[in-house]
């Protein structure tokens, strides 16, 4: 799998409406506007966002992986939380499966490769000025995603993608705390550094932490809503 296919797979240009519709429900469910045990309605949300119910179906399914929806049989789906031995189960094999991915990138990387890496990394200091949480987001999912690619083991990349789907709101979410941007871009560039100076068990180990801290910002960030 080649960095292209990997990060054209996040591109906010080409996400679904199931995603974006899936984007503004998980903002919802984190932030508390939408309570635990609240019905979702498959016609009233297909009102509300001006699409069918189709996306709609797509949109709840994904959330019940992330814990945010329970699913119920013959009734409408009702909002949830994981709980946090789910969650932390979740961020655990998340942070294993990172420091695996960039381990592998240390040494795999080709040289074209490193210096996608090293241009989103520069893209996102800059982002780091604008205070714009959902912007940062998106290209850190560049980021990462330049990590699996150049791990160059496709099936490593499809699992850590599909677990990365799975906490993804609560990734999101914690770009909100006050200085967290500024704080990632500082671990991100441990990881970067390593990756390019080949040490693979420096890459590892920091993006494990890395990871480890992200869950800790989510925790910061849930407690406050």
């Amino acid at each position: 799998m080649t960095a292209l296919a990997v990060s054209s797979a996040v591109d906010p240009l080409r996400r679904t409406l199931a995603d974006k519709l899936r984007l503004q429900l998980a903002d919802d469910i984190v932030r508390g506007t939408l309570a635990p045990g609240v019905a979702l309605d498959e016609t009233e949300l297909a009102r509300r966002f001006d699409v069918s119910r189709t996306p709609v179906r797509e949109a709840i399914r994904t959330l019940a992986a992330s814990g945010l929806v329970q699913l119920r049989a013959h009734r409408a789906a009702v909002v949830a939380r994981p709980g946090s031995t789910q969650l932390e189960g979740m961020f655990e094999v998340m942070a294993n499966l990172e420091a695996l991915c960039a381990g592998f990138a240390a040494e795999r990387m080709s040289g074209t490769e490193r210096a996608m890496l090293e241009a989103i990394h520069e893209k996102l200091r800059i982002l780091i000025q604008s205070g714009d949480p959902q912007r940062y987001y998106e290209v850190n999912e560049a980021f990462h995603s330049a990590i699996y690619a150049g791990a160059h083991n496709a099936y490593l990349a499809e699992v850590t993608l599909t677990t990365r789907a799975r906490v993804q709101p609560f990734r999101r979410a914690q770009f909100r705390n006050l200085g967290r941007i500024a704080k990632s871009h500082q671990e991100h560039d441990r990881v970067g550094q390593a990756i390019l100076r080949g040490e693979r068990g420096v890459a590892a180990s920091a993006m494990h932490a890395h990871i480890v801290t992200v869950r800790e910002a989510y925790a910061i960030y849930s407690e406050s809503h």
